[in-house]
């Protein structure tokens, strides 16, 4: 569980290795149902210090496949996926260790970088969607894509991989024009998960798309001209490190800081809750997060539901009982027959803001269950937004921290914890 690196001992991430048994996949995964062997101690390469002593292989008279000494690399192991052998499965240190942290504040300050260059950008790609060279004119409206939709750059796929795309491996059949300005995406993005979206784009765009699906058939690539280490390299030209990641971190993240300075009216810790967590659904619609209605939340609604019925039963009670106090009145027996206390009118107004409170709250939450049951909004939160927002309005609003991240990301992102109020991205 504990490795030391420069003398300082930190956690390792996931260590255990999948027991054999049939691979499921995710969607509709070619190779669903073949057998995942076991991993052996000779299937393992490990990674340690130059004089670090071998770890002791745990199983009699079986030997590690190979160790290493390598200090360029952040892996302290792996061994090749036994479903797909070009891929490989690694062993890192975890989410909280001082390395983990230190490249994701890399990785966001590279995306700060962006706000720079965005201007830019724009500007070259608006203009390269009518020039006369098609690659130049099909990276322009890739690189749109990306920076307006968010999406994936995609790579290829082979016929034993699932068959997801991403923004360069759009088929013509995936994009439909909805004139005068609409394009129609309907494809399976990653994890198989179904990205459906009708968005007006600018008319060059539209036209752009329009050409490039003349004389191709359904299937064909509708950026034939274009791969993604193509556009990556031309993305690298734009601004030193560019990827299409970065447009998706830097669109997260820029959505929820103008969207939280916007929207943050006073109030109280739970309505300035309701607040990030509707810019943490914006970002998450943004990135296409979604997930599946879980099995109790029809449940759940309908507690909610007859919790607010029997508020709303207690409401009316007191208005009545208020009612007959203010005319100097004993108050009604209740539905036992059995008789009330009596109380003043004060003591009877304060109840009723009391239980008016309870009900506004149930119904906030109610609300919000139902706008969040299929959107994930973990997956922003841990990869494309920018820490640092979180926790500099937290200190700005007085919201304890603790309602926004959970355990493991406070640990995760202990290096934005001293982050000034005042940070905007």
């Amino acid at each position: 569980m504990w490795a030391i690196v420069d003398r300082v001992k930190e956690k390792v991430g996931n260590f255990r290795v999948e027991p054999p048994g049939l691979f499921r996949g995710r969607g509709e995964h070619p190779k669903m149902g073949k057998l995942k062997r076991r991993i052996r101690p000779s299937d393992i390469t490990i990674n340690i210090g130059k004089n670090a002593p071998i770890p002791e292989c745990p199983i009699p008279g079986e030997s590690w496949k190979d160790i290493k000494h390598d200090n360029t690399v952040t892996w302290l192991a792996f061994w090749n996926d036994p479903i797909n052998p070009k891929e490989f499965k690694y062993v890192f240190l975890a989410a909280s260790s001082s390395l983990k942290g230190q490249s994701d504040k890399e990785k966001y300050e590279k995306a700060r970088m962006l706000k720079e260059y965005i201007k830019n950008i724009r500007a070259a790609y608006t203009k390269d969607f009518t020039s006369k060279d098609v690659t130049k004119r099909q990276i322009a409206v890739a690189t749109y894509l990306i920076d307006k939709l968010a999406l994936r750059a995609g790579n290829e796929k082979d016929d034993d991989e699932a068959d997801t795309v991403g923004c360069c491996t759009l088929k013509v059949g995936n994009v439909e024009c909805i004139p005068p300005n609409k394009l129609k995406f309907d494809f399976l993005g990653k994890d198989s998960i179904q990205y459906v979206n009708t968005v007006e784009v600018e008319l060059p765009v539209y036209n752009a798309i329009g050409q490039f699906h003349t004389g191709k058939s359904k299937s064909d690539d509708l950026f034939d001209k274009l791969d993604t280490s193509k556009l990556n390299a031309h993305l690298k030209e734009l601004m030193p490190g560019l990827t299409a990641k970065v447009f998706r971190t830097y669109n997260a993240s820029i959505t929820l800081d103008e969207m939280l300075n916007k929207e943050t009216k006073d109030g109280d810790v739970a309505e300035k809750v309701v607040i990030y967590q509707r810019a943490n659904k914006e970002v998450a619609i943004i990135c296409n997060h979604q997930r599946s209605i879980s099995k109790s939340h029809s449940a759940q609604m309908s507690r909610l539901t007859e919790k607010i019925t029997e508020l709303k039963g207690v409401l009316k009670e007191l208005k009545i009982d208020l009612d007959r106090a203010n005319k100097g009145k004993p108050p009604l027996k209740d539905a036992d027959g059995k008789q009330k206390r009596n109380l003043t009118p004060e003591v009877l107004e304060k109840k009723i803001a009391q239980t008016n409170a309870k009900i506004e709250k149930m119904e906030r939450d109610m609300q919000t269950k139902e706008d969040l049951k299929t959107v994930a909004l973990g997956t922003s939160k841990i990869n494309y937004l920018d820490p640092r927002i979180t926790v500099a309005w937290c200190k700005r609003h007085e919201v304890p921290i603790e309602k926004i991240f959970n355990k493991s990301l406070l640990a995760k992102f202990a290096w934005a914890m001293d982050v000034d109020p005042d940070f905007r991205f």
